[in-house]
């Protein structure tokens, strides 16, 4: 029972659905929905770079959402998140880097999971169950 209660690859697997999944719904409402990269793509304009990019989202809520989640390149998955995470901040949060929520909470703690999760994804890599141990 121990040896269950100390499980890293247990842990980094429940991260990596977490993660995973989560971020995956972000990306298939973007597929379903694809009038949502204009935004993206607006914002990537208002600071000189090519709106082409927002077709990146799909790389970073859904490649690398299921790249963490089978555990394959799980932490080229988790990097993936994390830059487009940075992008999230930078072209349509950075405003409330510095806000709070009515209740005391960061107003951007959902954003700030993903960007750290990412991360730490890409530290701890995909642990014994994955498809590609990394």
């Amino acid at each position: 029972m121990q040896n269950f209660l100390r499980n890293d690859d247990l842990g980094k697997l429940i991260l990596r659905l977490t993660v995973g999944v989560l971020i995956l719904f972000h990306g298939l409402h973007k597929i379903l929905n694809p009038a949502s990269l204009d935004f993206i793509s607006k914002q990537l304009t208002g600071i000189d770079l090519p709106p082409i990019l927002a077709y990146g989202v799909y790389l970073g809520e859904v490649v690398a959402a299921l790249m963490v989640i089978f555990g394959f390149f799980s932490r080229l998955g988790g990097l993936l998140i994390f830059g487009n995470m940075i992008f999230a901040l930078l072209l349509a949060h950075s405003d409330q880097l510095f806000t709070f929520t009515n209740t005391g909470g960061w107003a951007l703690e959902l954003q700030g999971f993903y960007l750290f999760s990412g991360l730490t994804i890409f530290f701890l890599g995909s642990g014994r169950w994955a498809i590609r141990q990394d």
